[in-house]
């Protein structure tokens, strides 16, 4: 079942490296009584995530925060390594952008946003999507129907229908 605007997220642990090395993050703690802006990509580095999705992310954050946006959280289904070297390579991270890794697909699966294309060379992947979350729950979902296309999962695309 595909995740819905109305549905509270599951509590999943996902990994962002800090200085002392991969840490567990309990997505419900960073949800917890705050307004988040979760958006998910296929793949770190991949074509249209790298030069589209997050840096429409990094051009918007003050616009979001603007909304009473607490955090913009970056989610792909790489390892913690990966996720920093990226928010570090395409200024996410000074940006302010949040880069977690979901290393096992386990929220991916959970809310039923998880694709193959094999010929890519992506298995078990996230589809991409943005998404409003208070209190843990999806008060805006803006789901991509191609994971070559960022449109409305764009920041832009998300500010539009907040």
């Amino acid at each position: 079942m595909t995740i819905s605007i109305g549905d509270r997220l599951p509590a999943c642990t996902l990994v962002q490296l800090g200085d002392k090395g991969p840490t567990a993050v309990s997505l419900a703690d960073k949800l917890e009584g705050r307004k988040v802006v979760l958006f998910a990509v296929p793949g770190a580095f991949t074509p249209t995530c790298h030069s589209a999705h997050v840096p429409s992310f990094m051009r918007t954050k003050d616009q979001f925060v603007a909304k009473g946006v607490d955090e913009i959280i970056c989610i792909s289904v790489n390892d913690p390594f990966v996720m920093k070297a990226w928010g570090d390579s395409t200024g996410a991270a000074q940006a302010g952008i949040t880069m977690l890794s979901d290393p096992e697909s386990a929220l991916t699966k959970a809310i039923g946003m998880d694709f193959d294309a094999p010929p890519a060379g992506l298995l078990a992947r996230s589809k991409r999507y943005a998404m409003v979350v208070e209190n843990g729950v999806v008060t805006h979902l803006n789901l991509e129907t191609s994971p070559g296309e960022c449109e409305i999962s764009a920041g832009e695309g998300l500010l539009d229908v907040m």
